[in-house]
């Protein structure tokens, strides 16, 4: 894949989705063969090196429930040195202006997805890996993930998703047995 574009993996439960992305991400290690990324830093086959590269979207949202989604965001902007004056505009973008301050333990499923899709955009990374994006998100909810995840690849992102859904958008099809 090259930089702009995006492919679907789709396939039953337990066809191996999942692990296909992590060990894309270097989060799980491959049986055998070779995975390589090129990036402005250089060609790597190391998945430390490629960790560096991907923003995560997976089953566990990795949010703090006990924090806000604000603290959340401003958190990881910490943490990441990432632009913490986009944290606002970043709420207001995925819908949780309002309850930004309200502790995330009372958030819906849908409502922590949202908070997950700021937590992605916020630290820019060239390789997304999204397991199941539209999952738990009403139909505005999965318009505004296709429109996050369609922004990121016209800016030159790469997106490899894992879903039953359909796409808001062209792009290849993995298909596992």
């Amino acid at each position: 894949m090259s930089a702009g574009e995006a492919m679907t993996v789709r396939g039953p439960n337990g066809s191996g989705k999942t692990s296909l992305l992590r060990i894309l991400g270097g989060l799980l290690t491959q049986a055998s063969g070779v995975i390589r990324t090129a990036s402005e830093a250089g060609d790597t086959s190391e998945a430390d090196e490629r960790r560096t590269l991907v923003g995560w979207f997976g089953h566990q949202d990795g949010i703090k429930s006990q924090l806000s989604p604000r603290e959340n965001l401003h958190f990881l902007a910490r943490f990441f040195a990432a632009e913490a004056a986009s944290v606002e505009s970043l709420l207001t973008r995925v819908g949780l202006a309002a309850p930004a301050d309200l502790s995330c333990r009372y958030l819906s499923a849908g409502q922590r997805k949202r908070l997950a899709l700021a937590r992605l955009q916020l630290v820019p990374r060239p390789l997304w890996l999204l397991d199941e994006p539209f999952a738990s998100l009403d139909e505005r909810g999965r318009t505004l993930a296709g429109q996050i995840i369609a922004d990121h690849i016209a800016r030159g992102g790469i997106a490899v998703i894992a879903t039953h859904d359909p796409m808001p958008f062209d792009c290849r099809t993995l298909s596992l047995a």
